[in-house]
């Protein structure tokens, strides 16, 4: 499992010191919300599966281990953020972006004032609400986030892309312990630095993609200090010294995250409390990821990366008995 953090020394991983894997290179490390079907209305549970199941692996692998009388609640929430986070790439103008926002802000309000919109995914939300202390805050919070994202997808700092992960995949971690009903404030603080891990590791996965729609996902503060020629990487879709650089510094940060959060459980021996590692597996495809990156070298264009890995099923039903991320 990586272990290592930015310093001074040579990276760490585990119990030994990394070794470049180049002499040359000594780096180491939706659907629309006013449409939908009749079965979808008729049965929301199983829609907000389906779609969890369709758009999102590692989410449906994870939601096996949840308690069954939360695993409804899981999808539907599932299913609302992975709404949201379809939507900049589903509109072709901002304003539309805007418009299923605006509808999802009013269906929140509606959901906690017992009259949810005909909706699948506001349906099954209201149900979750109806068995579990959900605070609509936290939904107001990542609809406002989607927002500012339809506005400015790049960030200028690293602090700013922080900030935006707290509101976005954090968020969503602290309504699923909620969903668990779960209080508590060393979880909270875990899973805040868990979601920020998890939100850098996406988008880096995801690299690929953005750059070939000509979005930097990286912090500008990054790319300039290792010199990477943006419209090169928009125009060549390929990787270089500089970019490599840029990914190794970017992953380290997310990486550290994932330490902090670990480290949220040191009184424990680093066990997480059993009831709480339904929400913790998702740190293991984070891990993964990390684990990947560092055997290519950093490269986001090595087409490894697009592979499944066929071993994370086993990796998460380990992590999820023995307590431990």
């Amino acid at each position: 499992m990586i272990t290592f953090r930015t310093c001074h020394g040579p990276p760490r991983i585990a119990a030994y010191w990394w070794k470049p894997y180049h002499i040359s290179c000594a780096r180491s490390f939706s659907t629309s919300s006013r449409v939908r079907s009749a079965a979808g209305t008729s049965n929301p549970n199983e829609y907000c599966r389906d779609l969890v199941r369709k758009h999102d692996y590692e989410g449906y692998l994870t939601s096996q281990f949840y308690p069954r009388k939360y695993q409804s609640g899981y999808y539907a929430l599932r299913a609302f953020y992975i709404e949201l986070s379809m939507i900049q790439d589903a509109v072709s103008q901002t304003t539309l972006g805007q418009a299923r926002l605006v509808f999802w802000r009013d269906a929140i309000r509606d959901i906690f004032a017992n009259k949810p919109p005909r909706h699948p995914i506001a349906l099954s939300l209201y149900e979750a609400t109806q068995k579990s202390h959900l605070a609509p805050y936290h939904f107001q919070r990542i609809i406002a986030a989607r927002e500012e994202e339809l506005h400015a997808q790049s960030h200028l700092t690293v602090e700013s892309m922080t900030s935006h992960a707290e509101s976005t995949a954090s968020t969503f971690l602290y309504l699923l312990l909620s969903l668990l009903n779960l209080p508590s404030a060393t979880l909270s603080h875990a899973a805040s630095h868990l979601g920020v891990a998890q939100s850098f590791i996406t988008l880096l996965r995801a690299f690929p993609f953005h750059a070939s729609k000509g979005f930097m996902i990286i912090p500008a503060e990054i790319t300039a200090k290792h010199g990477v020629n943006q419209q090169q990487v928009f125009t060549k879709g390929e990787t270089s010294q500089a970019l490599e650089d840029a990914v190794f510094e970017f992953a380290t940060i997310a990486n550290d995250h994932l330490i902090t959060a670990r480290d949220m459980f040191q009184e424990t021996g680093g066990k997480v409390p059993q009831a709480a590692m339904p929400v913790f597996t998702s740190a293991i495809p984070v891990a993964s990821t990390l684990r990947r990156l560092e055997a290519v070298n950093f490269n986001v264009y090595d087409p490894s990366l697009r592979v499944r890995d066929w071993k994370l099923p086993w990796h998460v039903w380990r992590s999820y008995h023995k307590r431990t991320f």
